[in-house]
């Protein structure tokens, strides 16, 4: 699905709206995270920082890296971060085919962002260079009965999502029901 996210201010408006947290649950999807203080954590599909800054709270000695493809939503997300003071948040302009991490990750989380990747199974295969002992890839997306979302035609089955992801090295630790119109898929490497 290939869409531009380009101002970020704008879709801050929509990413930021403190009524996402009623279906996100971003503080449940925090927890189930698993994290300790000094990981390093990458969100792919970073946008404003939604979820950056809050996992940054949580890794409070750790990293998070807030990768995306638009300049203007890195450029937001560093602004963020300075003025929510957390020096532990590094925009990471990544490309379509590569996220650039700078090191490896304990955890990698995509939100709503699966859907955008293309070559996904190349993409998430070149990913397990970049993943430490015992890290976890957790991907969140909408469900094809989802009331909101993106257009049904781009959307994928939990199925699918697993399927591509075996194919790419990995393989499912868990899928718990904590979201209403996502599905949460726990993958480690195999």
């Amino acid at each position: 699905m290939e869409k531009r996210f380009e101002g970020a201010e704008g879709w801050a408006q929509v990413f930021d709206d403190p009524k996402r947290d009623e279906w996100q649950r971003p503080q449940a999807v925090v927890d189930a995270l698993e994290l300790t203080p000094a990981m390093k954590v990458a969100d792919i599909g970073a946008g404003t920082g939604y979820f950056t800054m809050r996992i940054a709270r949580a890794v409070p000695q750790g990293e998070v890296y807030g990768i995306d493809l638009e300049p203007d939503m890195i450029r937001y997300l560093g602004e963020r971060a300075k003025r929510e003071e957390l020096t532990n948040v590094r925009p990471v302009l990544g490309t379509e085919a590569d996220p650039r991490l700078p090191a490896e990750v304990d955890r990698v989380l995509v939100v709503d962002t699966y859907h955008h990747i293309a070559n996904r199974e190349a993409y998430f295969a070149a990913l397990r260079a970049n993943l430490r002992a015992n890290s976890r890839v957790v991907i969140i997306d909408f469900t094809e009965e989802s009331p909101m979302g993106p257009p049904p035609e781009h959307r994928l089955s939990q199925a699918s999502v697993e399927s591509e992801m075996m194919s790419a090295g990995y393989k499912l630790v868990s899928a718990p029901a904590l979201l209403p119109n996502q599905y949460f898929l726990v993958f480690a490497v195999r």
